[in-house]
């Protein structure tokens, strides 16, 4: 069983440097899939991964235990990669949705079960690709990382309810596009049967 985040904050604070790698093992993947979600590029990802961990451990004596040290951490994370996309004169980008769009979400769940396990993972990501950086980050957060909508209010400095606003776009968004990719594959599949 591993030890909670806040013995490893403890030994920090107390002088052990040595117990900020625990953290960092723990939570790099987390901080760079976000980071790569909202700027798209893996060489700025990784920059922004090493800003958050040394921004973290310098601002460690403000992390109050008030949420957990994940949902800070992503906090740092989302507003160092929204300070980078502001000095490269990018921005997350979001689009309406169309709320004439009709959506067959049954259809869509009955193609995915025809996939198996490992194909329908890459067939997601690469899906969560295609969204605008906003959508990702929200899809991300939820159910990869799975935060519940009130630490992704926190994170993001939204209400709980726009947060669920928006995973629900979001996931509309991302049906769409699953619906578009997998519809021609398995059509062309059904054919050779």
């Amino acid at each position: 069983m591993s030890l909670k985040d806040q013995h490893y904050i403890d030994c920090i604070q107390q002088g052990d440097t040595n117990a900020y790698s625990v953290l960092i093992d723990r939570y790099k993947y987390m901080v760079f899939t976000l980071a790569l979600k909202m700027v798209k590029r893996r060489e700025e990802a990784e920059e922004i991964s090493q800003d958050v961990f040394v921004k973290a451990y310098t601002a460690l004596n403000t992390f109050k235990g008030e949420s957990k040290f994940s949902t800070w951490l992503y906090k740092i994370a989302y507003y160092r990669s929204l300070d980078y996309l502001k000095k490269q004169k990018r921005s997350l980008q979001t689009h309406t949705i169309d709320s004439d769009t009709e959506y067959h979400l049954p259809a869509i769940e009955n193609v995915m079960d025809t996939l198996e396990l490992k194909e329908r993972k890459k067939v997601i990501q690469e899906a969560i690709a295609l969204l605008k950086e906003e959508d990702a980050v929200v899809i991300t957060l939820h159910y990869f990382e799975e935060l519940t909508l009130k630490e992704i209010a926190g994170i993001m400095n939204l209400d709980a309810n726009t947060v669920k606003v928006r995973l629900y776009r979001s996931r509309k968004r991302l049906a769409v596009l699953l619906k578009n990719r997998l519809e021609p594959e398995i059509l062309e599949n059904y054919g050779r049967r």
